[in-house]
């Protein structure tokens, strides 16, 4: 059994100006932006409150977009449950999995980022689910 649950909201944009671009959405959306973290110069973070998902800026090379992110205690366990609704792998990048939904839309797997994951703030999922 593995968990998991919708993590973060993650803006591509492509752009050389991520500060441009974070201020944006920061005044788009009415929240603080956190400090860049120094090992992840890309992305900026807004500030959310425990119960939101993640909000975050991405410097990227391909044209902008908004794709989400799934947090899952077990990786494969989560790319797989996926794969059998349809969707399919498209990387494995650091540490995540870029996938593809069967409609198009690309979206990530990550690890747990908003603390670790229960039946009592996520999806609890079998092998066959």
């Amino acid at each position: 059994m593995h968990h998991s649950r919708l993590s973060t909201f993650v803006i591509d944009c492509q752009s050389e100006d991520l500060e441009r671009a974070t201020d944006f959405w920061s005044r788009a959306l009415g929240r603080d932006v956190k400090p860049p973290q120094a090992d992840s110069p890309g992305y900026r973070e807004l500030a959310t409150s425990s119960e939101e998902p993640l909000v975050l800026i991405q410097r990227v090379d391909h044209p902008g977009r908004i794709h989400l992110d799934i947090e899952a205690d077990d990786l494969e366990a989560e790319a797989k449950r996926l794969e059998a609704l349809g969707a399919k792998r498209v990387a494995f990048i650091k540490r995540w999995w870029v996938m593809e939904a069967p409609t198009g839309q690309r979206f990530c797997i990550v690890n747990p980022q908003r603390g670790p994951l229960d039946a009592q703030n996520a999806n609890a999922w079998s092998g066959g689910e």
